[in-house]
């Protein structure tokens, strides 16, 4: 009879312990992976674009000018490939030196035709009012005079060559070099400035800001 008892209640035990859950038992009901999706490669101009869009505000966009198109205009009429590139201080600086050396080329110009015409008079003997008036100038004089204003105009034009072409070299730089839009991280704009230990009241001025 003990031995019957003993058996059921050791079926009731094994049967309890069965319905229950160890503490420390977890159930994963989601499982980790270790995989990573790979990030499809940019294209170097599309890196580029980014690059330029992050650094500088939406509002603001850069535009590039046509160097060719810069040295055309100032090869056609000085200083107009200095207004193409927005460098209009520039232009009474072209035209000055381009008009002051076309015009010292001219004046020489013309006073080596008149000593020209001194000088042949004088060859000849014929009758002249410049050569009555100074009638101690010989032909060497002459020819001197006429070839130092000779050689003058001939400086002068080399020198306004060099002007012209150096007025397109100047134009085409600065169409490489332009770009149409401020550096954001650059700023100078005026400001409060406050002193720190609240001795002296603020002042207004100017700050310079540099992010980088």
């Amino acid at each position: 009879m003990k031995k019957i008892v003993f058996t059921f209640f050791l079926f009731l035990s094994g049967l309890a312990f069965s319905q229950t859950n160890p503490r420390d038992t977890i159930r994963l009901e989601h499982y980790a992976t270790d995989s990573i999706p790979a990030a499809k490669p940019q294209a170097e101009a599309k890196v580029v674009e980014d690059i330029e869009k992050a650094n500088a505000p939406a509002s603001l966009k850069v535009k590039k000018l046509n160097p060719t198109k810069a040295g055309l205009y100032s090869a056609v009429l000085p200083g107009l490939g200095q207004v193409y590139n927005k460098k209009y201080w520039k232009v009474p600086i072209v035209w000055g030196a381009v008009g002051t050396g076309v015009g010292i080329a001219i004046w020489n110009q013309n006073q080596y035709k008149k000593y020209r015409e001194y000088y042949v008079a004088k060859l000849n003997g014929a009758q002249n009012d410049f050569l009555d008036r100074n009638p101690t100038l010989d032909k060497v004089a002459l020819g001197n005079a006429q070839d130092r204003v000779k050689r003058q105009r001939d400086y002068a034009i080399a020198i306004t060559g060099l002007i012209y072409i150096l007025n397109i070299v100047d134009a085409v730089v600065d169409a490489h070099l332009y770009e149409g839009r401020k550096d954001p991280d650059l700023t100078f704009a005026p400001a409060v400035i406050y002193d720190d230990y609240n001795i002296n009241p603020p002042k207004t001025g100017l700050a310079l800001s540099f992010r980088f």
